[in-house]
This record gives C-alpha cells, structure tokens and sequence, in this order.
C-alpha cells in the first residue's frame, strides 16, 4: 500500500514538473525560455542578481523560507479539515483532524514569530554595520 501511494505522488510530482514544458510551444528551448521567465520574476520580486548585499540575500532567503513553510502550513490545514468533515462522525477521526488544526495553528504562531525575530535581526544588523 505504501508503494503504490509513494508510486502516485512521484508521478504526479513528475507531471507537474514535465507538464509546463510541454506548454512552451513556442518552438525554442523551452530550458531557456525558463530561465528568461526565473529571471523576470526575480527582478519583480526585487532579487535581482544585482543586489549582492549580504543583508539582503539573507533575508529574501528568509522570506523564501517562511514562504515555503506557510504553503506547507496551509496544505496540513486544509488536510486537518477535510479529515474532520469526513470524519463521518467517527470520534477518534474528529479528535485526529482537530489535533491537526491545532498543530497548524501553532506552526502559524511559530513562523510569524519567526518572521518577526529575524526581520528585527537583519534590520538590527544592516543598522549596527552602517
């Protein structure tokens, strides 16, 4: 049982990174197209490769990090609901789904105070070396 839920998330792992670059018929590299594409979103998202300031690289790293984790988050909450509405009245599954809205939870406390300390160390930082 175990293989065969291991086999279906690899392969829709695997779709979801070979999909998009079937989507790019555009009829050139489509590796180069998204490297053009990375590049432009990180000139919107102010991480350009210009920007070399240690600071800086720091904290967008952070940010990147927190953000990957409130994705993850949301997922386990969401996951933590829909366990609990189907449930089917079953008190032990209610009791699992709302022990994972509760840990969600508390992952939220955690990464917003983990945002707020380091977001207080990096200004901290750029202020005590200037």
């Amino acid at each position: 049982m175990k293989l065969k839920k291991l086999m279906y998330q690899t392969g829709v792992t695997t779709l979801g990174v070979v999909l998009p670059m079937v989507t790019f018929a555009e009829g050139t590299n489509p590796f180069q197209r998204a490297g053009e594409l990375v590049g432009q979103t990180g000139s919107a998202a102010g991480i350009a490769s210009g920007s070399s300031d240690l600071p800086t690289i720091i904290g967008n790293i952070i940010n990147i990090v927190l953000g990957f984790l409130g994705i993850v988050l949301l997922v386990y909450l969401i996951w933590g609901g829909f366990l609990w509405m189907t449930s089917g009245g079953s008190e032990e599954g209610a009791t699992k789904a709302k022990e994972m809205i509760k840990n969600a939870i508390i992952g939220l406390i955690i990464i917003v105070a983990s945002y707020a300390l380091s977001t207080f160390v990096l200004s901290s930082l750029v202020t005590a070396t200037t």
